[in-house]
């Protein structure tokens, strides 16, 4: 008899729920109208939960589920998940830590130079018909600002932000970093969020922050000063937002590229007309490449707990 699995999330790639379809009984909680009955109707038999970082699962829905083994999050965000109930309660709960690192350390790239080289912007200016229309074709849209040989402050050195400071290197940019505490990497320690700001060009926010609060105030924005980028491919909690917001409009900083916001999915809609602003949908894992890396580890972090076996990726 095949292991039953609540999913509270879906997985998009075909060949991951073909596994899952193979492996386990899967019950797929988001796609029911009466969730409250369906769980009732099956929560005795649920050994694991499948579900996404921002989707988490409430200590609530854990309480209703009697036998459940392990809580398998696809994604690397915990926060939405109540750790300590669950390790009260002895339940597993795993992530796909490292699965995620080069593409969102890609997309801190891309971000920066689609912000500095202004590639949305450009992007608009064409499809609007504005170059074929100008008599001066270039001459509405403002010089963009080079990113080689930027200064590039990095907010933790961990997997994501190693992998960010290898590709900045790369395009010739110096790079210095805050975190804990230093680390045995080949770039400069600042102690001091604002003294690493002030010494930036671009400062990009890739520290793990499940309990993180708000690190990019007013003084940090103003530290970075008014021909300083913001980058943001960890989490929204990270910014104070109507503190960003006032420093754009006043010209405090120069621009901001951001993937994630603090109340997702709504993004401060003051962003929505800026061109000094590049926004994404939260979407830094999203290639077919690591979403299948993804779900391999989801599935066979389900496998390893039904069998009496250390999951890769364990949380607690």
């Amino acid at each position: 008899m095949k292991p039953e699995v609540l999913q509270l999330s879906p997985i998009l790639i075909p060949q991951i729920r073909e596994q899952l379809e193979q492996l386990f009984t899967v019950h797929c909680y988001y796609e029911q109208a009466d969730k409250d009955a369906y769980v009732s109707q099956h929560a005795d038999n649920i050994r694991g939960v499948i579900t996404g970082g921002h989707t988490g699962i409430s200590q609530a829905l854990i309480a209703r589920l009697p036998n459940l083994e392990v809580i398998a999050v696809n994604g690397v965000g915990t926060d939405a998940v109540d750790l300590a109930y669950a390790r009260d309660r002895g339940i597993q709960v795993t992530a796909t830590i490292g699965a995620l690192t080069e593409d969102v350390a890609d997309l801190a790239i891309g971000l920066l130079i689609g912000l500095c080289r202004g590639i949305c912007t450009g992007d608009r200016f064409v499809r609007a018909g504005h170059w074929a229309t100008s008599a001066t074709p270039l001459a509405p849209l403002p010089l963009a600002r080079q990113v080689s040989g930027m200064r590039v402050g990095i907010v933790g050195m961990g997997r994501v932000g190693r992998a960010v400071a290898q590709r900045a290197a790369a395009f010739g940019c110096p790079i210095r970093y805050t975190d804990l505490q230093a680390l045995e990497v080949p770039y400069g320690f600042e102690a001091d969020l604002l003294q690493l700001a002030k010494g930036s060009d671009a400062l990009i926010l890739a520290a793990a922050a499940d309990k993180g609060e708000a690190l990019v105030n007013r003084e940090v924005l103003q530290a970075l000063g008014a021909q300083g980028y913001l980058i943001n491919i960890a989490r929204g909690k990270l910014v104070d937002e109507p503190a960003l917001i006032a420093a754009l409009e006043a010209g405090e900083i120069a621009g901001a590229a951001l993937d994630v916001f603090a109340d997702e999915p709504r993004a401060p809609e003051a962003l929505f007309e800026r061109e000094d602003v590049v926004l994404q949908p939260h979407r830094a894992s999203a290639t077919v490449q690591t979403r299948t890396r993804m779900g391999e580890m989801v599935v066979a972090s389900l496998v390893d707990v039904f069998a009496g076996r250390k999951p890769q990726g364990l949380v607690v």
